[in-house]
């Protein structure tokens, strides 16, 4: 079995993945078909940026509409416990998990607060030492406080 080393990728959520697909789909067929004219393939670009800017503008102007533009934060760890429910629901594994806490220096499950995925795909490990008051989790589902703290 050959094993390829791992690539660094920037984190992106998936309406921006969407859209750069898009965009490059777009640039092929310009400059690959004879079917499409220069003109019209300039309009379609023209098009996706502008839904892409209109989209933006949508998010930050009226706030619900992130709920259809952008994934949710979800909390995969909470005080050392796997949620494996929430794993199998967001398709993470475990070895996933543990990996980031190794990157961020933890070698016990069972000291960390929390590990939520992110909306752009990247694991956030909160350990129980840097916790605090947990304010941070406060747009995370089902990251109640916990009690007395």
């Amino acid at each position: 079995m050959v094993s390829l080393p791992a690539v660094a990728t920037p984190p992106v959520n998936a309406f921006d993945f969407v859209v750069t697909v898009a965009l490059g789909s777009t640039v092929a067929t310009i400059l690959l078909s004879r079917d499409v004219s220069l003109v019209e393939g300039i309009l379609a670009l023209a098009l996706l940026v502008a839904l892409q800017y209109a989209a933006v503008l949508l998010a930050v102007r009226w706030p619900p509409s992130q709920r259809l533009l952008k994934a949710r934060p979800t909390l995969l760890l909470r005080d050392g416990q796997l949620r494996y429910e929430t794993m199998r629901s967001v398709r993470v594994a475990e070895s996933e998990i543990r990996q980031a806490a190794r990157s961020q220096g933890t070698g016990d499950l069972g000291d960390l607060a929390a590990v939520v995925l992110e909306t752009d795909g990247s694991l956030s490990v909160i350990t129980r030492g840097r916790f605090g008051d947990g304010s941070s989790l406060a747009d995370v589902p089902g990251a109640s406080p916990r009690p007395g703290g």
